[in-house]
């Protein structure tokens, strides 16, 4: 959907805290939690199970004062770890001591408690930071976006620097409240139910709750002055749209779309399985930024996505999503296929859903728009690499190979695949090659060489016989599908 750059290697601390001699044994959690595409994110020697933020934002300054409260547990003895963080840190607290701190690298705050932590042991941290998000850029990019009436948050794989402090890996998802002070006049939009509102002496509280596990970029946070519309599901979720009052001639279009969303989800459900999540929406901020992404239970659009018109396909995309990428998370950033070719994917079934192009139609569309020395084919979908990690090869490669996949095994054992994984990996992690082990189950068949062949070969598979001789026509549908390309391209700053 988004923004791309290459984090560096494993970072070097810059400061070496002195250990109490009665840690002896204990040591640091590393600075990265493994992940090979990016080094640096997200942390070792812990585990997040909840984030409690207590905010207050002044949109016309773009000023951000926190309180933020992890319940993490220590996954291995503790001397130090660190979050991911990028704001202005004024104390930090460790079961209720004051803890000493440090920064070091482009993103990393360094905390050291007063007593070592066992593995194990429950641990509550409390960090107080204020800060100008718009102001910090890591890596030479911001992923706040200021808006003429406030600010952001959103973008992937990283959002949460510039507004709490985290273990930012998908590997550690946890539930959130997200409580919002701000101007009367403005609204605070984050993931999940609105608990309550209240106002006092010119300010207004939102209270907003996620209660099912979240990956740290899909939790988003929005000030400005939206128009709010409510609903409910036919299957009975809750739903809350946002529209920024300043989007203009893209305001129509906008919310034309994004009102579908209960009656999209309902569709999906069809085909994935219930709803994962207790609440629904999407919002629309006033921002300049190109690309959409599926912030659990309230995806961002961005006013782009409708300069052309009403656009369902892309939220259908973000809505597709909340089953695979959401609920089913990747196990590390090479797994993306797990997340956008089925994103696609879904756009494909909602064009047949619609009589505008069979999946089929738009996989051979994809095939024959391609010659075999496009650099399109030269990516590979199961692992891209994090310079191509939202290539648009990603999408539709990674759709024509659940095509594939959905001729060899027949459309009975295809469909109850999409509608079996996330049940099996309900608020949880996996990997492609966790998926192929699922649809070989599931099928009976052996697949090694229909995944290995789509997913992991650097050139053009072999056309079918029917492919082969026939240029297929445009299918209706295909404007629309492409024009949600954006959905993975924005600017290097993000903005």
């Amino acid at each position: 959907m988004h923004r791309r750059l290459i984090a560096p290697g494993a970072l070097t601390a810059s400061l070496l805290l002195a250990i109490p001699a009665s840690a002896a044994g204990y040591v640091p959690g590393a600075p990265g939690i493994g992940d090979p595409y990016y080094p640096a994110y997200g942390n070792g020697g812990y585990d997040v199970s909840h984030y409690d933020l207590r905010l207050k934002y002044q949109p016309a300054t773009d000023e951000l004062e926190g309180t933020a409260t992890l319940l993490a547990t220590a996954t291995q003895d503790l001397s130090r770890f660190d979050l991911d963080f990028l704001l202005d840190v004024g104390e930090v607290r460790v079961n209720g001591a004051v803890a000493a701190f440090a920064t070091s690298g482009e993103h990393e705050l360094e905390i050291t408690p007063r007593t070592p932590l066992p593995k194990g042991s429950a641990v509550t941290v409390v960090v107080r930071y204020s800060g100008v998000p718009s102001s910090k850029q890591a890596y030479g990019f911001t992923s706040w976006h200021r808006t003429p009436d406030g600010g952001v948050g959103a973008n992937e794989p990283e959002s949460a620097w510039w507004w709490f402090p985290s273990n930012d890996h998908p590997l550690d998802k946890a539930t959130y409240d997200v409580s919002v002070l701000v101007p009367d006049g403005s609204q605070a939009i984050s993931n999940g139910t609105l608990q309550s509102t209240s106002s006092r002496l010119g300010w207004t509280r939102y209270n907003w709750r996620s209660d099912k596990p979240q990956a740290t970029y899909l939790a988003t946070l929005a000030v400005g002055r939206f128009d709010l519309t409510t609903g409910t599901t036919e299957s009975g979720i809750p739903v809350v749209n946002a529209y920024s009052k300043d989007l203009g001639d893209n305001y129509g279009a906008a919310r034309a779309s994004i009102e579908r969303t209960g009656e999209v989800a309902d569709w999906l459900a069809g085909y994935f399985g219930p709803y994962p999540f207790n609440a629904l929406g999407g919002y629309v901020p006033n921002t300049t930024t190109g690309y959409a992404l599926e912030t659990q239970t309230r995806p961002f659009y961005s006013p782009r996505q409708f300069a052309n018109g009403t656009n369902v396909s892309v939220v259908v995309h973000e809505l597709a999503h909340q089953w695979y990428g959401d609920d089913v998370s990747v196990a590390g950033w090479k797994d993306i296929w797990i997340n956008e070719g089925f994103a696609r994917y879904a756009q494909w079934l909602w064009s047949e859903h619609e009589d505008e192009g069979t999946a089929q139609e738009l996989a051979d569309y994809v095939y024959a728009l391609h010659p075999a020395d496009d650099p399109f084919w030269t990516v590979k979908p199961g692992d891209p690499g994090p310079d191509n990690q939202f290539d648009l090869a990603v999408y539709d490669r990674g759709a024509l190979a659940l095509q594939a996949l959905r001729k060899e095994i027949g459309d009975e054992d295809f469909f109850a695949v999409l509608k079996g994984w996330p049940t099996k990996f309900a608020y949880g992690n996996a990997s492609v090659a966790d998926f192929r082990a699922y649809a070989e189950q599931v099928s009976g068949e052996s697949l090694g060489a229909l995944f290995d062949t789509w997913l992991f070969q650097a050139s053009k598979p072999a056309a079918p016989a029917a492919r082969a001789s026939a240029v297929p026509v445009e299918p209706k549908s295909w404007k629309e599908i492409s024009a949600t390309n954006s959905v993975h391209v924005s600017s290097p700053s993000g903005v």
